[in-house]
């Protein structure tokens, strides 16, 4: 028998009291993915103290499966309460407003914590952040690159194609322009430095091009997309954060990670004739290169560890979300 599927914030509320009033309270947060356990664990710990601790899990612990749907199930069938909650990416489901039944109960539910922007990864990629990570991993402060007037330009060029992605997708008709698709436009090769403004332009011509064509294939709503976009705008989404709302994985994989190892590569190879121009003699500069290869990081093992987002505005609306729902089960 699973006995796991008969444990609600019931259960969990007595099995606090049993522990006596001098015993933390225990609140179980179910989140999507073994992936997702440090970042939540690193939220909600700011709010542990002498009264209260958090235990970060997956919804089941008796098959592998996982993910959104997943946890806002557990919730439903098993009863969300102030000692049970879910911890989920935003995925679309904040964009588009309770237009599915996910969208409603993610959105409604107080005791479903969500991220504003679409998933983890996003905050991994929050431009002012960046720089400190090309740090981390090359040890080499110099500024080559401007990662927040990149990805505010990059943003940009999508967002009157995004508006048209959020759009189809509240009114159920994604058919005519998945995510897939706006991936599709919205990826950047891999190139030098030199050449990302280029790689810019070629993003911002492609949505052009797919905008074009959506307006010919569903011609006669204007109105409606000029409401979308009025909503987004609403809602935190700028055409300069639109980065902060596309497909998580996908800007980390495709467009971040890779602009980021054009950075590195180059600012390891200032650093590598640095150490040549300096050394004194043979032995010297092959000890230093030596050192500093060892002392170098992956990117994307730098960008999984970036916590450099807590300033940033969806974060922080999201630490609010958290703590209004402490302080209102306090009472």
């Amino acid at each position: 028998m699973n006995l796991n599927r008969y444990i609600t914030s019931d259960y969990i509320s007595a099995a606090n009291k049993l522990q006596g009033k001098k015993a933390r309270r225990r609140i179980v947060a179910y989140v999507e993915s073994y992936d997702d356990v440090l970042f939540w664990r690193m939220v909600l710990s700011q709010f542990e103290n002498e009264k209260q601790y958090f235990e970060v899990m997956l919804p089941t612990q008796s098959t592998l499966n996982k993910g959104k749907r997943q946890a806002l199930l557990a919730l439903m069938r098993q009863g969300a309460g102030k000692d049970m909650i879910a911890c989920v990416d935003a995925d679309y489901d904040y964009l588009i407003q309770g237009n599915t039944h996910q969208s409603e109960f993610m959105l409604n539910n107080p005791y479903v914590i969500h991220t504003y922007v679409y998933a983890i990864e996003n905050y991994q990629c929050y431009a002012p952040s960046l720089h400190n990570v090309c740090v981390m991993a090359t040890l080499n402060d110099h500024i080559l690159f401007d990662f927040n007037q990149f990805l505010s330009e990059y943003s940009r060029a999508l967002f009157p194609l995004f508006v048209w992605s959020i759009m189809l997708y509240r009114k159920g008709e994604y058919h005519h322009f998945t995510i897939t698709d706006f991936n599709t436009v919205a990826t950047i090769k891999h190139m030098r430095i030199s050449q990302m403004g280029e790689a810019v332009d070629k993003v911002r011509h492609k949505a052009f091009v797919k905008v074009k064509e959506l307006q010919r294939k569903l011609s006669g709503r204007k109105e409606e997309y000029l409401k979308t976009k009025d909503s987004l705008l609403a809602l935190g989404v700028t055409p300069e954060t639109t980065y902060l709302y596309m497909q998580g994985h996908h800007l980390f994989d495709n467009v971040v990670a890779p602009t980021m190892q054009s950075v590195c590569d180059e600012l390891r190879r200032e650093r590598e004739r640095e150490i040549k121009s300096k050394a004194l003699h043979s032995l010297q500069m092959q000890n230093e290169l030596s050192a500093y290869t060892k002392a170098q990081s992956d990117i994307s093992s730098m960008l999984k560890k970036n916590q450099g987002y807590t300033q940033s505005e969806p974060y922080q609306r999201m630490i609010a979300d958290i703590d209004k729902l402490l302080k209102r089960d306090e009472k």
